[in-house]
């Protein structure tokens, strides 16, 4: 007994001893290291990239996106991920919906498929694409026959000149492909956590499935949706492997920023180069400062909504 008050007494006067946190050196060596990589691979590369691209005087950088080549690169990236990024919300919701709210015959499989794009090279992808859809593709090779398989879409593609292999359908559907993971990933994880309780009790209130998703399901997968659309549009603005496979590499027509960063980059337009690639810089730093104020804002409404808990079960 007196063994045990001695004990206690120590711990008293000692509190550091009775701390469980790492020692400070370790901490401080830690914070640097980490802090030291993030200086190293991400904020100075982005310091060059303006600093280079800003290198010749601000007349000189605004005269790089005055090129008929780099305003057609601008608008058919803005395009792609135009695009893209609505079908792939729409798919996104769809799946997690499907996923996270039913069973049914083949729902690990369909989980396995919107992992594939994470697992397959964007090049392959690409190339996938090609194998599809070009001259000697599968289906091109039935589009481009004198006996089509499909005769109305032969004829409807050529009357409106419409080509899928290194034109812009072609980069539409290689960058939908290499972004259509990220909005089903964020979304699913949430919405199996929130399980079925309250869509069930709606439609038991008479609510339709519209009026269930828009004012039940929606508001609370809102704040995750919004996540998974930035990621998905930094990753459609900024593809390149898959992208540059179905291109052709025709300036002014089928080169997205990242491809026409490459062109100048080769052709020794330094400048230029890093001029365009302050565009993918700038937003990546916009994508980071979105990221930061959605997990802000979704932190506050988990906060409040676990307030609003602890009130209920405090005033019963």
């Amino acid at each position: 007994m007196a063994k045990n008050v001695s004990t206690l007494a120590y711990v008293a006067k000692h509190p550091r001893r009775r701390s469980i946190e790492d020692p400070l050196w370790l901490r401080i060596v830690l914070i640097s290291v980490a802090l030291g990589f993030v200086g190293l691979f991400l904020i100075v590369p982005m310091l060059v990239v303006f600093a280079e691209g800003l290198s010749n005087g601000w007349s000189a950088y605004l005269r790089t996106f005055e090129d008929s080549d780099a305003q057609a690169a601008i608008r058919l990236t803005l395009l792609a991920a135009g695009i893209a990024v609505p079908l792939n919300m729409v798919f996104g919701v769809a799946a997690a919906w499907a996923i996270a709210k039913f069973e049914f015959r083949g729902k690990n499989f369909l989980t396995s498929l919107i992992d594939l794009p994470f697992a397959v090279s964007p090049v392959v992808s690409g190339l996938v694409y090609v194998l599809l859809f070009g001259a000697q593709g599968w289906l091109g090779q039935y589009l481009a026959a004198e006996d089509p398989w499909l005769p109305w879409l032969q004829s409807w593609l050529y009357d409106h000149d419409i080509r899928i292999i290194f034109a812009t359908p072609g980069i539409v559907l290689a960058t939908m492909f290499v972004t259509f993971p990220f909005v089903a990933r964020e979304l699913i994880p949430l919405m199996q956590a929130q399980g079925r309780d309250e869509e069930l009790a709606a439609l038991t209130l008479g609510a339709s499935g519209w009026q269930t998703f828009r004012r039940v399901t929606l508001p609370n997968i809102k704040w995750a949706l919004f996540y998974g659309v930035i990621l998905c549009n930094a990753r459609a603005m900024g593809e390149f492997g898959a992208v540059s496979v179905v291109s052709g590499h025709i300036r002014g027509e089928t080169n997205t920023i990242p491809l026409h960063v490459e062109i100048l980059f080769n052709e020794f337009q330094t400048q230029a180069s890093f001029a365009m690639a302050s565009l993918l810089t700038l937003l990546a730093f916009i994508t980071l400062v979105l990221k930061s104020l959605v997990e802000w804002r979704h932190r506050l409404a988990v906060e409040a909504a676990a307030a609003s808990v602890t009130r209920q079960f405090a005033t019963k």
